[in-house]
């Protein structure tokens, strides 16, 4: 989905600092955003992107909600005591509303659910403060949801199905079923 909103002025800094632990991912969308005319920077957690903030505070940033060494709202707050008009976003698999506004009052400009398309990144990024976010055109069904949020606590888990299934406070059989299924649209 693209915005209207999603043009940069040609002169502005396009420094735009990744923070994620999933290299995969953190790797793809650095390609998709250098793509998109931003100079990118990656970094594994909050140690080594506050190193990268201390060296050069980005314009930018795109910062995974929960990391290997702490959390992302770190990352934000590091970020915005050096460079008040940078423009971050948060990506979590966990939303929820409490961390979403504290994200905000920290100083974060969006919060959206992974996994996010490149183009909702971008959008979120050059949207204007007063301007309101464009509903997603295909939004993930409450199925896929859930199955997410599954697969997830199960990686999380070390794919051990019954630590898995005691978390989620659903039988090992039941979960057992879900896994062996394909992911719904």
């Amino acid at each position: 989905m693209t915005d209207q909103n999603t043009s940069f002025p040609a002169t502005e800094d396009m420094s735009l600092l990744i923070v994620d632990d999933d290299k995969a991912f953190q790797q793809r969308l650095a390609r998709a955003m250098e793509k998109r005319g931003f100079e990118t920077e990656t970094a594994d957690g909050v140690q080594d992107a506050a190193i990268k903030i201390a060296r050069h505070a980005p314009a930018y940033a795109i910062v995974d909600m929960r990391l290997e060494d702490g959390n992302g709202l770190d990352v934000i707050e590091k970020i915005h005591q050096k460079r008040p008009d940078a423009r971050a976003i948060v990506l979590t698999g966990y939303g929820n509303i409490a961390t979403a506004v504290t994200a905000v009052k920290l100083g974060a400009i969006d919060y959206l659910a992974k996994p996010a398309d490149p183009e909702d990144i971008l959008a979120a990024l050059a949207r204007k403060p007063e301007d309101k976010a464009q509903p997603p055109e295909n939004p993930m069904s409450a199925d896929r949801v859930r199955w997410e949020h599954i697969q997830r606590v199960y990686e999380l888990c070390d794919r051990n199905v019954s630590e898995t299934a005691r978390r989620l406070n659903m039988h090992r059989r039941t979960l057992q079923r879900i896994l062996a299924k394909r992911a719904p649209r």
